[in-house]
């Protein structure tokens, strides 16, 4: 039966659990900065799987860090993953974030072309918030949609005058074209992302994702590292 050792701080709990993280991980192999990232990963999710399922390029947790610091977009595939991002670690950076998939331009093109609205909101997002040939690129969110992952890979594929994004990440959840979305990200040539190799994600997980790069900005930011 508990007592009240249960009533704790917020700041406690999370200490406890990372505490408890570590000593069930074990040696990992993960690098500091990834490892703070994956570690954040199992925290969301309670499933050590992610310690051997993450794939995360090399540079990219330094690309999408320094993509925060220098304002990048942030497009979510779902307004969960949205809503997951702590706010309160990205202020000071002005990034603008935006889920484009309830846009009633989404919605429309939607039903035009008989895309699902995660495919549709990739390619609002060309045509409304990025520009033809910038140079910095947005993060890309997915966690719930594989059609929108695929459908940004193939957009890129097919017009080398759109942005690169800086980052995606892609932890779309699911049994239908989850994994393979994720295997195309890794087999697409881009430089730099996030994800697993694994049915396994969701918002809440790709919004983790997120979270751990704003703190490990806010960190740098503060200690005046590099951008």
């Amino acid at each position: 039966m508990l007592g009240n050792d249960w009533k704790l701080r917020p700041a406690d709990i999370e200490a406890q659990s990372f505490a408890a993280i570590e000593a069930e991980a074990g040696p990992h192999g993960w690098d500091p900065k990834s490892w703070g990232l994956v570690r954040r990963l199992v925290h969301t999710t309670a499933d050590f799987d992610y310690i051997r399922d993450t794939v995360i390029s090399p540079g990219a947790i330094d690309a999408g860090v320094k993509a925060l610091r220098e304002e990048a977009v942030v497009l979510t595939d779902t307004h969960m993953a949205l809503s997951g991002i702590n706010l309160r670690r990205l202020g000071g950076f002005g990034n603008t974030m935006a889920c484009l998939v309830d846009d009633v331009r989404a919605i429309s093109l939607a039903k035009e072309t008989a895309m699902t609205r995660a495919m549709a909101a990739v390619d609002l997002a060309f045509s409304s918030i990025l520009r033809r040939g910038q140079t910095d690129g947005a993060i890309w969110v997915f966690g719930n949609a594989p059609t929108g992952l695929l459908r940004l890979l193939e957009r890129l594929g097919a017009d080398p005058g759109l942005p690169v994004p800086s980052l995606v990440i892609g932890l779309p959840v699911g049994f239908v074209n989850a994994h393979e979305s994720k295997k195309a990200l890794m087999d697409s040539g881009l430089p730099h992302f996030i994800t697993n190799d694994s049915r396994k994600g969701g918002s809440n997980v790709a919004a983790a994702a997120v979270n751990a790069l704003a703190a490990i900005a806010r960190v740098e930011a503060s200690a005046g590292g590099p951008a």
